[in-house]
């Protein structure tokens, strides 16, 4: 959007629409105000694309369908087979820190159903399935949209299916629009195409339905993609112990609990989930980690303290873009 205007182009300015979706609320603002009625449809039915696809929760999902084809080869959607290649491709970079097999570990863990539905029942007796089988053992030819999933194991794809939605909606969005557009689902963001002056403007805390006004610093986001992984969000009760869904592949457990919260920005909303994540499952690797990589990255510890790499600005100070 143009800073000036000439007097006769009617001036229009960012807005925005926010409903619920995929278990949290998805957000788009556009550069172009009077385009955000098309904008919130185009998002909603990306959503329920990715949803129908992608959903371990809905009996009715491809996801679902390719659990029950266990051990025989089976055509899936180009959507499900791009997800799959985008969570194969978070294992890889992550040596197998981000894992999709880590199904059977989170439904012994308690999630085995739509989140609201978990945090409703009683607790009780919490378990482990040991180490996710690994995502190698997977196969996916993207040429034809062929999986063969074994017998036995089971996906999730919540480390990487909400970014990926997120990428793919921005993307989508702005390229019909030609505007400028953020998607934020949950924490996950995404941007595409031009930004407004000064850049998106986003406030980093540990809810993502946090009042504006909420502590947390403010950054500037003009490309790429921003993402919060969390243990202090989505929690619940087990046995005799609280419980959240991130999983550490190498164990089938909770990770050691270093840190609240890790907030990556990267090149895509992808690339800052799987690296946020890894960083949760690292622990007290997890600095070290992102600093080799160059990935800015602000971690909360258990205690409150604010850690920031690879030029995270501190929270007192600049912008990142």
């Amino acid at each position: 959007m143009s800073a000036l205007t000439a007097p006769a182009v009617e001036l229009v300015v960012p807005a925005g629409a926010a409903f619920p979706a995929l278990g949290t609320t998805a957000q788009v603002l556009v550069t172009d105000g009077r385009e955000i009625g098309v904008a919130t449809e185009l998002l909603r039915t990306s959503l329920a694309q990715i949803d129908k696809a992608c959903s371990r929760f809905r009996d009715d999902s491809e996801i679902s369908a390719l659990h029950r084809a266990a051990g025989r080869e089976m055509t899936v959607s180009p959507l499900l087979a791009q997800a799959l290649a985008v969570s194969f491709r978070a294992a890889l970079l992550t040596d197998g820190l981000v894992d999709p097999t880590v199904g059977n570990a989170l439904c012994r863990l308690g999630y085995d159903r739509d989140f609201a539905e978990v945090v409703r029942r009683p607790a009780a007796p919490t378990g482990t399935a040991g180490a996710a089988p690994g995502w190698w053992r997977v196969s996916l030819r993207e040429r034809d949209c062929s999986v063969l999933l074994p017998r036995g194991v089971s996906l999730d794809l919540g480390s990487t299916a909400k970014a990926f939605a997120a990428d793919r909606a921005a993307a989508d969005i702005a390229r019909t629009l030609a505007c400028g557009v953020l998607v934020n689902l949950g924490g996950d963001i995404a941007v595409a195409g031009d930004p407004p002056q000064g850049g998106w403007l986003v406030r980093v805390c540990e809810e993502h339905d946090a009042p504006q006004d909420a502590p947390g610093p403010l950054m500037s986001i003009t490309s790429g993609g921003v993402a919060t992984s969390s243990i202090v969000r989505r929690t619940w009760r087990q046995g005799d112990r609280d419980v959240h869904h991130i999983v550490d592949p190498r164990t089938g457990d909770l990770p050691e609990p270093v840190w609240r919260t890790v907030t990556v920005a990267a090149a895509t909303c992808v690339d800052a989930n799987t690296a946020s994540t890894a960083a949760v499952v690292l622990a007290g690797t997890a600095q070290a980690w992102l600093e080799q990589r160059g990935l800015p990255a602000r971690l909360v510890g258990i205690d409150g303290d604010v850690t920031t790499v690879a030029g995270w600005p501190p929270d007192s100070q600049g912008e990142l873009r």
